[in-house]
């Protein structure tokens, strides 16, 4: 049964005849566009059966067969598709292949501005629609009025959901109040449940959901495949992106501590490091505006095994971060010459890396080891 399986994903992810070649220091790639014609794709989620889910900001899911055809898949919550807000995350539950569930987060309409949210739901046996629709999560404070929504989920060992979430630009100072949860991420049940071991419960004054805080806004997050920690990055303004390793309550600084500046060229930070907050393991100036997270643990391309790879909406790249434990090495800067703003970073089941490229005509991607020179 098992190398029947096997055989299968084989089939359902044999490559193309066509690709673009491009250089590494592992050799040639080959670059297999899959789908194109998605309008500002922002997360993808495979299926068992091969099949993918992809979100488009503007609040449409789509389903996507491995030979690229689309098929809207109906249910989805009604999104603010205003500014950076829309339709973002989806993830599999880990028991989907019993339940069904999956989870997205999404930017949440409400009078005077949006707010980032995440729901539960079911997908329907025949993948058109979604089904039991139900938000367990919405962020509490001030509205945003277009920006800096976060919206990456992750699903821990345990089954909890960490979400990211933003600052919403103009609140930045609330990033490290814990009456609210702007600029925060949270620690969730799959039913929305605030799990008893979370860092603030039972502390007045602060919100229970809160796992970490001091985030200006991340739109990548992932689980360490060794460690189970959630790694995240994150946007900073002018200068300041970062990696950061999250533990339960500890504070990641901004807007107090930092490494970029304001958009004005204003000084925002009192210094780059301060005491009680968690420096980051990799920062970047200037910014490269960071945008999904894959370690990658695959066969296909060997010397990058162990790596953290990072897509880049600024500078249109695919970075790739070499590690050492928790230290961060020497990084890879690929794909330039692709021209293209990578929004989400995935590896696929096939051992390959798969990209969404953000664009009003994007594309979904597939990385293998090419044969030729470029």
């Amino acid at each position: 049964m098992k190398r029947l399986i096997g055989i299968s994903l084989l089939l359902a992810f044999a490559p193309a005849a066509h690709g673009q070649t491009f250089q590494s220091d592992a050799g040639p790639i080959t670059v297999e566009t899959v789908a194109r014609g998605l309008e500002r794709p922002w997360a993808l989620a495979f299926l068992p059966d091969g099949r993918m889910l992809v979100t488009e900001k503007r609040g449409r899911l789509l389903l996507v067969t491995r030979d690229g055809r689309t098929a809207p898949v109906d249910g989805v919550p009604q999104v603010r598709a205003a500014g950076q807000g829309g339709l973002h995350d989806v993830i599999l539950d880990r028991d989907f292949a019993q339940n069904r569930a999956l989870y997205v987060c999404f930017a949440e309409p409400a009078a005077g501005g949006g707010r980032t949210a995440m729901a539960r739901a079911r997908l329907a046996a025949d993948a058109a629609r979604l089904e039991d629709v139900t938000v367990i999560f919405r962020q509490d404070g001030p509205l945003s009025s277009g920006n800096h929504y976060g919206c990456r989920i992750v699903q821990t060992a345990g089954g909890n959901l960490v979400l990211t979430m933003g600052d919403h630009y103009a609140q930045r100072d609330e990033a490290q109040n814990l009456a609210n949860h702007i600029g925060k991420t949270v620690r969730v049940r799959p039913d929305g449940a605030v799990p008893p071991d979370n860092p603030f419960v039972g502390r007045a004054g602060a919100r229970p959901e809160i796992w970490t805080y001091g985030h200006r806004n991340s739109q990548g997050a992932a689980l360490h495949p060794q460690s189970g920690k959630v790694w995240m990055h994150e946007h900073g303004p002018r200068g300041g992106d970062e990696i950061n390793i999250l533990a339960a309550g500890k504070n990641y600084g901004w807007p107090v501590v930092g490494y970029g500046i304001d958009y004005s060229g204003a000084k925002i930070h009192a210094g780059t490091q301060r005491a009680g907050m968690e420096p980051p393991i990799k920062h970047w100036v200037p910014s490269i505006a960071p945008s999904g997270m894959a370690f990658y643990t695959g066969d296909l391309f060997p010397a990058w095994k162990g790596s953290v790879l990072v897509g880049a909406l600024a500078g249109s790249m695919l970075v790739r971060v070499e590690l050492d434990g928790e230290t961060a090495g020497r990084e890879e800067r690929l794909l330039r010459e692709l021209g293209e703003r990578i929004r989400d970073v995935r590896q696929g089941p096939d051992g390959a890396i798969w990209l969404l490229t953000d664009s009003t005509s994007g594309r979904l991607l597939r990385l293998t080891p090419g044969r030729g020179p470029a």
